[in-house]
């Protein structure tokens, strides 16, 4: 039998990165990542998906939701957070990276940016990522698809600046 301590250590680390992803603020994400392991700790018996990974990340993004339509509001992540610290310029250049793509993916939906983040960030299958969104198979192909295309394209624009 799974103890709430294994659940927690052994999948924090991906339900936070996912969660931090899709609400685009660290304290939103500890607080979504937080009631995650709650609300599967207190339905472990009635896990809906083949894997454990992929019900919480449906759990993680169910909480996102949530919490979004509640506030009606999303905030803007257009604010650059420069960082004060000296370092190599490719230090620099990854954080320019980090934070184009972060910005690029809070404008697109919700699902689409979901499907990616389990695709890229988790690297989850695509059956995974179906069954966890609720979408078919070849929705959850073209959702990650159309994602990276739009990465390439306005990292394109950025260069050609």
């Amino acid at each position: 039998m799974l103890t709430f301590e294994e659940l927690y250590e052994t999948n924090v680390n991906d339900v936070y990165r996912f969660t931090y992803w899709l609400a685009g603020d660290h304290s939103e994400a500890e607080d979504i990542t937080s009631e995650t392991f709650v609300r599967a700790w207190t339905r472990r018996n009635t896990i809906r998906t083949e894997t454990l990974k992929a019900y919480l990340f449906a759990i993680a993004r169910n909480t996102f939701l949530r919490r979004r339509r509640k506030q009606k509001q999303v905030t803007s992540l257009d604010e650059q957070h420069a960082d004060t610290n000296p370092g190599p310029a490719m230090v620099t250049e990854q954080r320019f990276e980090i934070n184009m793509v972060h910005r690029i993916l809070q404008t697109l939906p919700e699902l689409d940016r979901a499907a990616f983040l389990m695709r890229v960030e988790l690297e989850l299958p695509y059956a995974e990522i179906a069954r966890a969104l609720k979408i078919s198979l070849s929705a959850a192909k073209v959702k990650v698809h159309r994602v990276r295309k739009r990465l390439i394209q306005d990292r394109y624009r950025e260069e050609t600046r």
